[in-house]
């Protein structure tokens, strides 16, 4: 492909790992750097928070429209957390990839496993802390949860790191700039492929 060939093409990139690896810091990064990117939109059953637009934080659809959806096979992947149903919207994330745009799909291992089975075109990319002690340590500082909380984030992390090896791609987010170079050369060497070689 010639530096003057700009045709990218569109590709789905699953970003997913532990609590306290830095997923989300490296995915507002990659963001900023990518310019045909688009962060996949969860739909939802919850009601909107004040300030939440549809469509933007959320698609926010009734419980009858979500029993709808799942009917007709609309989620790559779908799951209840707290009363309240999540899931990713098939046509949605389809229609990105067809405008040749590099869609971010930041879920937790089983749901990226899921997909995975749905799409398996998609690029699956765990993002680990150097080890850990890292892990408990940065979960620590953030503050946000109790000690109780953080054992038993520490227990699913150990769960979702032994799934680290049915991903395409393990990053250790001990950087933030450097582990963003790596996800984002692995989206431009997906995105900049002749079609005919995927």
């Amino acid at each position: 492909m010639s530096m003057t060939d700009t045709t990218r093409i569109g590709n789905l990139f699953i970003v997913s790992g532990p609590s306290g690896a830095g997923k989300g810091t490296l995915v507002r990064a990659v963001l900023e750097r990518v310019p045909d990117v688009w962060l996949s939109v969860s739909a939802t059953t919850r009601a909107p928070r004040p300030g939440e637009a549809d469509g933007v934080h959320y698609f926010f659809l009734t419980p009858a429209e979500f029993d709808r959806e799942i009917e007709n096979g609309g989620f790559l992947e779908w799951a209840e957390v707290h009363g309240n149903r999540y899931g990713t919207l098939r046509a949605a994330v389809e229609q990105k990839i067809s405008e040749g745009r590099q869609v971010i799909l930041e879920i937790d291992p089983q749901g990226a496993i899921q997909v995975k089975r749905e799409l398996p075109g998609s690029v699956l990319v765990f993002v680990g802390a150097p080890s850990i002690e890292e892990l408990r340590r940065r979960l620590a500082t953030r503050g946000s949860e109790t000690q109780d909380q953080i054992e038993v984030r520490m227990q699913t992390a150990i769960r979702e790191i032994e799934l680290a090896g049915t991903y395409d791609f393990v990053i250790v987010n001990d950087d933030v700039s450097g582990a963003t170079d790596k996800i984002v050369a692995i989206m431009d060497s997906y995105a900049n492929q002749a079609p005919d070689s995927k």
